[in-house]
This record gives C-alpha cells, sequence and structure tokens, in this order.
C-alpha cells in the first residue's frame, strides 16, 4: 500500500482520485516541475508563488496560494518520499497539518490514475476541513487535466 510508511486509519483520511487522460511520465512532471505545478495547483481561481521547491527527500516546498477574492494562504511543506514516476508524499508544517500521499498509476499508456490522500492525526482534524476540501480537490484535478493539455500540445 501506498501509505504504509505513514500509518493512517481511513477515519483520518480524505482521499480523491481520478482517472487522467494523460501517459504517467507527463502527469508526473506536471506534479513535480514547478513551473506547471505553479500553474494548475489549488482550487479554481486561485494562483500560486513559489519560493521554494527542493524536489527530494527532506527539501522543502514553500509557497503561497493566492485566493481569487481575497487572502493568501501560506503553505510549508517538507518532501518525505519520492519514486519517480509513482508517488510523492510531503508533510505541511502550517495548519491545517496533514501528510500527503500522492500516487501515479499507470492504467494504459495514456491514461493514469491519480490518488490524492490526505491523512490527518485525527478525524476531528480531517472533519474540520472536509468540507472545504472534496470538492476542491475535483478543482484541482480539473486544472491539473487543462495544464496537461497544454504540455501535450
Amino acid at each position: 500500500m501506498a501509505t504504509e510508511f505513514i500509518p493512517t486509519i481511513p477515519d483520518c483520511e480524505i482521499v480523491t482520485s481520478r482517472i487522467i487522460h494523460a501517459p504517467r511520465k507527463l502527469v508526473f512532471r506536471a506534479w513535480t516541475e514547478p513551473d506547471h505545478l505553479k500553474n494548475w495547483w489549488g482550487p479554481a481561481g486561485f494562483t500560486n508563488t513559489f519560493t521554494e521547491f527542493d524536489l527530494r527527500v527532506g527539501g522543502r516546498w514553500s509557497f503561497i496560494m493566492h485566493g481569487p477574492e481575497k487572502g493568501n494562504y501560506p503553505n510549508e511543506c517538507e518532501f518525505l518520499k519520492i519514486e519517480e514516476p509513482a508517488l510523492i508524499a510531503w508533510k505541511r508544517y502550517l495548519k491545517p497539518l496533514f501528510r500527503v500521499v500522492a500516487t501515479f498509476e499507470e492504467i494504459t499508456l495514456e491514461q493514469t490514475k491519480v490518488t490524492l490522500r490526505q491523512i490527518f492525526d485525527t478525524a476531528e482534524e480531517r472533519e474540520k476541513i472536509e468540507k472545504f476540501t472534496v470538492g476542491k480537490n475535483d478543482e484541482n484535478f480539473d486544472r491539473l487535466e487543462v495544464e496537461l493539455e497544454e504540455m501535450a500540445a
């Protein structure tokens, strides 16, 4: 199991997945190259300013998500595990606190199943943001698909 290095139980997870119509290598690039990631990361209408993106175990990912209406949302993360082109995991250091495991499963040469797991320490922590997260993760995947179309062109 992809999360075996992070102990979890279902009540402490938010899981979103989608079959993406793009090769796994291309999908992995969209997640690991900051010039692409900054274009699609976050819900609809959000933009990003990356200040650090050091893709290696122990490396930092620091950025600010800018909301479409108002608000700037700082993020400080540390990469925990990277298995190209199958998995990326990181830990957030700012609230809400959780770990993320993103997996990329090749379905066919042109289809990739992307699964995003947000792993919380308690079910209560998960419940605090679940109502905001589920639909927003789908918006994130919508934006990923647009970026992949542009990358493939």
